[in-house]
């Protein structure tokens, strides 16, 4: 299974009155890890997109285990764990400075074009695995 990890440093802006980690960054930092896994392969969505590929989210889930605060560095494990001619499947785990999994989640991907109909996605990306 193709998997890749990214760190980063929660900033002061993503955090709630308490100084933990809001929920909702939790997806733009999938973002980015599923982004640097991309870039991994030698590709951007930028160069996809120039090609009329788009990937648009279909499924999102996330399960909260413990909290991340300001300042953290965190390490976002992303792995992709199927794919089809149309669809990837993403997981990720979220680990707290000390080891600890602070955040589980999963995305499905679609591949559509301009028009936002369904398409095959690259031969490279569909078998990326």
């Amino acid at each position: 299974m193709l998997s890749g990890e990214t760190q980063i440093r929660v900033r002061y802006a993503e955090t709630d009155r308490m100084g933990l980690l809001h929920h909702a960054n939790y997806l733009v930092y999938f973002e980015q890890a599923r982004t640097d896994l991309l870039r991994s392969l030698g590709a951007t969505y930028r160069e996809m997109e120039d090609q009329g590929f788009f990937l648009v989210i279909t499924k999102v889930e996330v399960k909260y285990k413990a909290p991340a605060h300001y300042d953290d560095l965190l390490t976002i494990r992303t792995t992709v764990v199927r794919t089809t001619p149309v669809r990837l499947e993403h997981k990720y785990e979220v680990f707290l400075p000390d080891g600890k999994v602070c955040a589980e989640g999963s995305t499905t991907l679609a591949c559509v074009d301009r028009e936002g109909k369904l398409q095959a996605m690259p031969g490279w990306l569909s078998s990326a695995k």
